[in-house]
């Protein structure tokens, strides 16, 4: 599968990832019924370790129903490096059809080509979680199959030892970090975090438009009252959406030339902009 192939694959555009624990099933019919664009089975941080075999039969049990859905279905394996992942990565080759695979402390290319190997055709997404992830995104970045960047904030901070502030500015390298590796790659706009505290609708929507602000495209939700909020974050406004369709107008009758709207000079990257706000429309 090309490159091409992988960031055009539904995920590519998908705004909200919506987490649900592998080994409560219960919980997937109210995930898939929410309006997520990607739900995530976790068999990751959510499930206690005596839990995880059991996590992967549910999963396996279901997965010819789920994996039928309008949304994209991703499954958050294990570090691979670690005894859970490795389990992960045997039970993963007798899933058909191929998952989307988030892959937790991609920590380096060789973390995610043990993925690829197992799974070739499966689209990736590498969660940066990490000093080491931090230190060899340009790597990680450009592996095989790999569609976009997920940041993996609340494990980076644990990792390094950072105290945030309520802007997390301390974040800002990273967050810019996986901006510009995202754009040299040609990968899908990255995904951000989560926000943990599910009934602070401000903060959330704070934490979108700051996501947003980077160039990121979509955020990790924990509870499916997040997902109406991030959606209407991502979205661009009535007036940004009026402002963009003008320019483009201009454009056209200008032929491309410079012109001025609003008594402000418009050129390429204007123009640029304008089809990007549309695109999000679209999206």
């Amino acid at each position: 599968m090309n490159q091409t192939t992988i960031t055009s694959a539904p995920v590519a555009i998908a705004r909200s990832f919506l987490f649900v624990p592998a080994n409560r099933p219960e919980r997937l019919a109210k995930a898939l019924s929410s309006c997520a664009d990607a739900v995530v089975l976790d068999l990751e941080d959510s499930v206690p370790p005596q839990d995880k075999a059991r996590a992967r039969e549910a999963v396996a049990r279901q997965w010819a129903t789920v994996s039928s859905q309008s949304q994209s279905i991703v499954i958050r394996i294990n570090p691979p490096q670690s005894e859970a992942g490795v389990a992960d990565l045997a039970w993963l080759v007798k899933l058909k059809p191929c998952p989307v695979i988030m892959v937790a402390k991609a920590d380096s290319a060789s973390t995610l080509e043990q993925v690829h190997a197992i799974c070739p055709g499966a689209p990736l997404l590498p969660l940066i979680e990490s000093a080491q992830g931090y230190a060899r995104l340009a790597e990680i970045a450009a592996a095989a199959n790999v569609v976009r960047l997920v940041v993996g904030h609340i494990d980076f901070m644990v990792d390094i030892g950072i105290r945030c502030s309520s802007d997390q500015r301390e974040l800002e390298a990273l967050r810019f970090a996986v901006a510009i590796q995202t754009r040299l790659n040609n990968l899908a706009a990255a995904v951000d975090g989560v926000t943990v505290d599910v009934d602070d609708q401000e903060l959330l929507r704070t934490d979108s438009l700051r996501a947003l602000s980077f160039g990121f495209g979509a955020k990790l939700c924990i509870h499916p009252r997040q997902v109406e909020t991030v959606h209407a974050a991502f979205a661009p406004s009535e007036a940004e959406v009026h402002w963009a369709r003008r320019v483009l107008e201009g454009n056209r009758t200008a032929g491309g030339a410079a012109f001025k709207l609003d008594g402000r000079m418009v050129d390429v990257p204007v123009v640029l902009q304008a089809q990007r706000t549309l695109d999000r429309v679209r999206a």
